[in-house]
């Protein structure tokens, strides 16, 4: 709709070229010149081209002069007619971003011997302002900012301003808007406003860990901060919070430990946060009446305030936050952050829009914005400025948070360029920081072999994605809660199965696989989306009894644990965790979505067969060997008929063989000549031996798995 004071629509779509709607009601749409004035000359524009669309004519013009970002012009007609030139799809060109691509590493809020420095990319703005408001103080004061090359616009303030708001005016387009810093790494409750803040108040000396060799060493369990101790059992203090979730030595009901404690005694490696960046769905200063997962971000460089006791002070979620992840590297866990740079949670209203409207968002043929993410927006990472805001956001989290690898949702939206200056940069910080992400490929307008999915992982050798085959084959389908995969009985996933557990990587196929390398391979079962394999088996097991139901579970979970890749456990998997029913709970209440930490009590039993084969694979370098090649070198099928699966293990360090029988019968089954120690079996698991059996025939008991070590 064109405005009231607006005859017709004129728009810069390429550095040289001008487009013009002239609607049918004003002249009947034609024109024979225009002309381009930046209020001090008028020069004319040259017509190349002409089309009706719906109710205007478009007029393409070329423009014969360098055009100048950041001064405003005007587009005038032969009929005395006037309207601005808005800035159009040229922000979308190539040109475009090589014209202004900043290389600094200042943006946001910088200090200096001279004084605080605010740095903003705002290169199609007219004017910018900065918008001061002193702590306690209901009056804001309105500073002139000064452009500079690459559409930078900064200013030098030589004055105490710790603690002071902050955010930016910008007039693009003839309308003034306002925007909270996207570089902003402090903030208000709810995101409202920027902080300043002197973050070397919030830094203490860090915890250092020794490398991990491979990320195949990784043992990664996934939770949320809030449902890992909101639960009344969990004997937590600051339950649902930083502090709570770095608490040590908090007990269950059966005096058994529970939060970080137990989880060091699990033997897991990484602890998996769901996003903790400053989110949308939870009212900050009333944390306790929404819930919310966090894929709904705000600001990408500053911590969530509804995991922080005083979420009105900017400084306690930054040191609570800090103390967390300090806890953790104490306990000899590593810190994996799950990051959602694949949209923001309302387009219209993300400081990227507002600063410069259109260039961070991806848009089909229609000039409509893309959905590939299906939450109305996706973000446009193959620019160059929204690449190098992804690389300093990683950046940041890893050098003042200490991070130790990252989680990318959706990362299938995001392009493989993007994702190898990530993993240059983690390299340069931590080589041994993890980058795992989900290589899905969505419906974005981003050419195919550009697009960081599992079909390119040639091209994103060192970073792992979640394997869905590994997750469907083994417990069927988990958009048909009804499918049962091979470890439920089903044998025509039998040998898609042994494929899986042999990391992937074409063992059956003569090296085409799903992935080249067993590093690549994220092996899951169940995760925060979708419903727990507890609750599917609910289902598609509705005739067995929860006895049955729990061998089955305990096998698919053993099978995530012994295969050859990187395994991956949702919190609480170990003990059955139950949703009630429930698929997809991202704002669903604290009684759907908390770990519940009696059930850890409950199955005891249960929870230390998983501690037992979590043992095994660390103690057995044959259950996680680094390289595709190694695998088919040292794993040999043992003949077996169907449903069975066994595996022999010959490496220097030691024979082992795994058999597999997912079905309600004995199965005979041929272990090699030999005196074997039995680690685990249907009720047992541990890297000590529970028995000694002779080689030849044996009887593997119904759905069960049995690691057995030559003596």
């Amino acid at each position: 709709m064109i405005a009231a004071d607006r005859k017709f629509l004129a728009y810069l779509d390429d550095l040289n070229m001008i487009t013009i709607l002239f609607p049918f009601s004003y002249h009947h749409g034609k024109a024979s010149s225009f002309y381009i004035s930046n209020g001090s000359e008028i020069r004319p524009l040259s017509v190349i081209k002409k089309d009706k669309i719906e109710n205007y004519v478009k007029y393409i013009c070329r423009l014969n002069f360098e055009f100048h970002f950041g001064r405003q012009y005007w587009i005038l007609d032969e009929y005395n007619g006037k309207t601005d030139l808005q800035i159009g799809a040229v922000i979308r060109t190539e040109a475009f971003d090589q014209k202004f691509y900043y290389e600094g590493d200042d943006l946001g809020v910088t200090f200096g011997q001279d004084g605080v420095c605010f740095k903003l990319w705002a290169p199609t703005a007219v004017q910018v302002k900065l918008k001061l408001k002193p702590p306690e103080s209901p009056f804001a004061e309105i500073i002139k900012m000064k452009r500079y090359d690459r559409g930078i616009w900064s200013i030098v303030i030589n004055r105490e301003l710790e603690n002071y708001q902050y955010s930016f005016l910008l007039q693009i387009n003839q309308e003034w808007r306002e925007a909270v810093d996207p570089y902003v790494k402090a903030v208000t409750a709810n995101g409202k406003s920027g902080v300043i803040l002197n973050l070397e108040k919030t830094r203490e000396p860090w915890t250092e860990l020794p490398p991990i060799e491979s990320p195949v060493d990784a043992i990664i369990y996934e939770t949320h901060i809030r449902d890992f101790t909101i639960h009344p059992g969990s004997g937590i203090k600051h339950k649902g919070l930083y502090l709570g979730a770095g608490e040590l030595h908090a007990k269950g009901k059966d005096g058994g430990a529970t939060g970080l404690s137990y989880v060091k005694e699990l033997g897991v490696t990484h602890l998996q946060l769901l996003p903790f960046n400053d989110f949308a769905g939870v009212d900050e200063l009333n944390p306790e009446q929404e819930y919310n997962w966090g894929y709904n971000p705000l600001h990408f460089n500053t911590p969530e305030g509804s995991y922080s006791t005083d979420p009105a002070n900017p400084y306690a979620r930054i040191c609570e936050l800090k103390q967390l992840i300090e806890q953790i590297h104490r306990a000899g866990l590593r810190v994996i952050m799950d990051v959602v740079y694949n949209h923001v949670y309302i387009r219209e209203e993300s400081s990227f829009e507002k600063v410069v409207p259109g260039y961070y968002f991806r848009h089909d043929e229609l000039g409509l914005p893309s959905n590939g993410t299906g939450v109305g927006n996706d973000i446009a990472s193959e620019r160059r400025m929204v690449r190098k805001f992804i690389v300093d956001s990683i950046r940041f989290w890893m050098e003042e948070y200490n991070i130790d690898g990252f989680r990318f949702d959706l990362m299938g939206i995001l392009d493989i360029e993007t994702m190898k200056e990530i993993r240059d940069v983690c390299n340069r910080i931590k080589k041994d920081a993890i980058i795992v992400g989900e290589g899905w490929n969505l419906n974005t307008p981003l050419a195919f072999e550009h697009k960081a999915i599992i079909a390119n992982q040639d091209k994103l050798s060192d970073i792992a994605q979640f394997n869905d085959v590994f997750r469907d084959c083994l417990k069927g389908s988990t958009f048909n809660l009804l499918d049962k995969g091979y470890a439920l009985g089903n044998e025509h996933y039998l040998e898609a199965a042994c494929e899986a557990i042999t990391g992937s990587i074409g063992y059956n196929t003569n090296g085409q696989g799903l992935f080249h390398e067993p590093v690549q391979s994220v092996n899951y079962v169940e995760c925060h989306d979708n419903h727990t394999l507890w609750d599917k088996l609910q289902i598609c097991l509705s005739d067995a009894d929860d006895e049955i139901r729990r061998k089955y579970h305990r096998l698919v979970t053993g099978l995530c644990i012994l295969s050859q890749g990187i395994p991956f456990l949702h919190s609480g998997q170990e003990f059955f965790r139950t949703k009630q029913g429930e698929g997809n709970s991202y704002r669903s209440p604290d009684t759907i979505n908390w770990l519940d930490w009696d059930r850890k009590s409950e199955f005891k039993d249960h929870v230390e067969y998983i501690k037992g084969l979590i043992h095994i694979r660390k103690t057995f370098a044959c259950f996680r060997m680094r390289t595709a090649k190694e695998i088919q070198k040292c794993i040999h099928r043992l003949p077996a008929g169907s449903p069975i699966i066994g595996l022999f293990y010959q490496t220097d360090q030691a024979e082992l063989v795994l058999a597999i029988n997912p079905s309600l019968k004995n199965h005979s089954f041929p272990l090699p000549e030999g005196e074997w120690a039995v680690l685990a079996n249907e009720e047992y698991a541990s890297r000590s031996s529970h028995n000694v059996i002779q080689g030849g025939t044996i009887i593997l008991e119904p759905i069960s798995l049995n690691v057995l070590l030559k003596k």
